[in-house]
């Protein structure tokens, strides 16, 4: 992300991140980096597949996404978790995404997916706190999805019941701009 509060947040450390949940939730969160640290952990070596063909595994420690679910405690009627990202593709995607319409990186994943065990919000790669270039401070983990459904740069999550009203009402920024599908089950 090319923003300047992104890179005063990375040239800290990530000291001052916080990670909102919002939505259709019965208790909105604010959580820094310690806080998701001091949460319950998963630790998992997986294999990640790009629609573009190439893959690589790697291991991933995280928060359970099943954890911040019970932190939050979603609504009856929330069916999609929304992922919005610090990653401005009209600032920082490369010339065909700006060309495409840039925008705020999202990306909307049904709940039932999300239930996966392997399902986290991962803040370490292999081993060591997650780089920028994989995402840090905050990156999704869904193993069974393929990887561009898996946002980098967190910055929020909102429980809806709908996806109608994000973007081109498509699922996420690639199914808006790019016209991926968003149903991407490996």
């Amino acid at each position: 992300p090319a923003s300047a509060e992104y890179r005063d947040l990375e040239k800290t450390a990530f000291k001052g991140y916080r990670l909102e949940v919002r939505g259709l939730v019965d208790r909105p969160l604010s959580l820094s980096l310690d806080d998701l640290r001091r949460l319950d952990r998963r630790d998992q070596v997986t294999k990640h597949n790009c629609i573009q063909g190439w893959t690589g595994v790697a291991a991933w420690g995280g928060v359970p996404f099943a954890t911040l679910e019970m932190l939050c405690r979603p609504r009856a009627n929330a069916r999609y978790a929304v992922f919005h990202a610090f990653d401005d593709k009209s600032t920082s995607g490369n010339q065909k995404e700006k060309e495409v319409g840039g925008g705020i990186f999202y990306e909307v994943v049904d709940l039932r997916l999300l239930a996966d065990e392997q399902s986290i919000l991962a803040y370490e790669l292999n081993g060591a706190p997650l780089p920028t270039k994989h995402g840090a401070p905050l990156r999704l983990r869904v193993e069974v999805q393929l990887g561009f459904k898996m946002v980098k740069w967190i910055r929020a999550i909102e429980f809806v019941e709908d996806y109608a009203a994000f973007g081109a009402g498509q699922g996420g920024w690639r199914e808006d701009h790019a016209y991926y599908s968003n149903q991407v089950g490996i």
